[in-house]
């Protein structure tokens, strides 16, 4: 087993001393059978919240309500969560009640989908009721049950099918495609801010291009932000080479192709961060220049490495050419005499002295035009040299 599997043995163990049942569950059993890398465990146990407390000294009620207790062991921490039922799922988000049991199969019964109701014990061996490793080795998601009943108690297990689709490269089961035709509607009682966390993973994930897909074939993008009636427009993004995107490139090519009142309205639709949002907007602005910005110094200055590599691909997939075009954008920014205004070798204070002026715009203009002979080598980034060429150039 991976080391942190290993390393979380203990506490199975002194679970079991204690005449209780516990196994690792959930993401981490399902990505170790994936092969995928593994960054936390999750432990389910028949021992009550109560319980799980008085077994260990050291805990945080992170989710006492639910049944999740974290365990701070030898240094690391650990989510104990007792073996439970749900029922009643009236906001179509979380259930109305929670019922903690004593049975795993109980437990593993209310979860989404057959790989993520595998449980494992300390020695590997699978407890697997729903065929969820049957699944992963044929490489389909399926809803543990009737897929209808289980988008219905949490709709935003729609967008996590699709999520997988992308981070995984796995095929949505004939049923659960279904229902995810019949039943995108659900999506209009989700927050939000979680649905954005969903589709960013989507447009992240090495398969994004098949995910995009299904959410056009799914219908699901109706009910999306800003995505209603734009089937034939998103669908233009599947001609390129998402792979080869990151994120924020792939949000800058929905602006460029979804008919919208303004940027702005449409990444606000969505509540993403603000940060995020002018850095789309960056981009998108960066790739619009005409002629291609990454030969004029200036504009790769101001735009940042990351920025400008990220605008140069987006204009590579808009002109048809390779997005390896952003490496070249690196290359050039790369070859900038001075990547930061701190590295100009004079001041404003150096100007005031100079010139024996008063203070003023007439500073800040000053150092830009120096900054812009820098950056266009018409003079050496020396403070000596500096002064002649402003000088010659009478703005000291």
């Amino acid at each position: 087993m991976d080391d942190l599997f290993r390393k979380a043995v203990p506490v199975l163990d002194k679970l079991e001393k204690a005449g209780y049942e516990a196994y690792f569950v959930g993401g981490c059993v399902r990505d170790h059978l994936i092969g995928r890398p593994i960054h936390d465990v999750d432990i389910a146990s028949s021992a009550t919240p109560e319980e799980v407390k008085s077994l260990f000294p050291k805990t945080v009620d992170v989710g006492i309500e639910h049944g999740t207790i974290m365990v701070l062991e030898e240094g690391s921490s650990y989510e104990v969560t007792t073996f439970r039922t749900e029922t009643g799922y009236s906001d179509f988000r979380r259930p109305d009640a929670v019922t903690f049991v004593r049975s795993l199969e109980e437990d593993l019964k209310r979860r989404d989908f057959s790989m993520n109701s595998i449980a494992m014990d300390k020695q590997g061996k699978l407890i697997d009721p729903y065929n969820g490793r049957q699944d992963i080795e044929s490489r389909i998601i399926k809803t543990v049950g009737n897929p209808e009943d289980r988008f219905r108690e949490d709709a935003l297990r729609m967008m996590r099918a699709i999520r997988f689709v992308s981070q995984l490269g796995f095929r949505v089961d004939d049923k659960a495609f279904h229902s995810l035709q019949t039943h995108g509607a659900l999506l209009q009682n989700i927050a939000m801010e979680r649905i954005f966390s969903e589709f960013e993973k989507i447009v992240a994930g090495p398969f994004k291009a098949a995910a995009l897909r299904m959410l056009l074939e799914s219908n699901i993008h109706e009910y999306l932000p800003g995505f209603r009636d734009q089937r034939d427009n998103i669908a233009q993004l599947l001609e390129y080479p998402l792979e080869q995107l990151n994120s924020d490139e792939v949000w800058a090519l929905l602006l460029f192709h979804i008919e919208s009142e303004t940027e702005e309205h449409l990444l606000r639709a969505w509540k993403m961060p603000v940060k995020k949002m002018k850095k789309i907007k960056k981009i998108c602005r960066l790739a619009l220049k005409t002629p291609f910005f990454a030969g004029n110094e200036l504009e790769l200055f101001s735009a940042g490495r990351t920025a400008a590599v990220e605008a140069g691909k987006v204009w590579a997939c808009l002109h048809n050419e390779d997005p390896v075009m952003g490496e070249d954008v690196g290359k050039a920014y790369d070859r900038l005499v001075i990547k930061d205004k701190k590295e100009l070798d004079v001041t404003g204070n150096d100007l005031l002295q100079w010139s024996g002026k008063n203070g003023g715009p007439w500073v800040k203009d000053s150092l830009d035009q120096a900054l812009s002979a820098v950056l266009t080598q018409k003079v050496h980034n020396n403070k000596t040299e500096i002064r002649e060429w402003l000088r010659q150039c009478n703005l000291i």
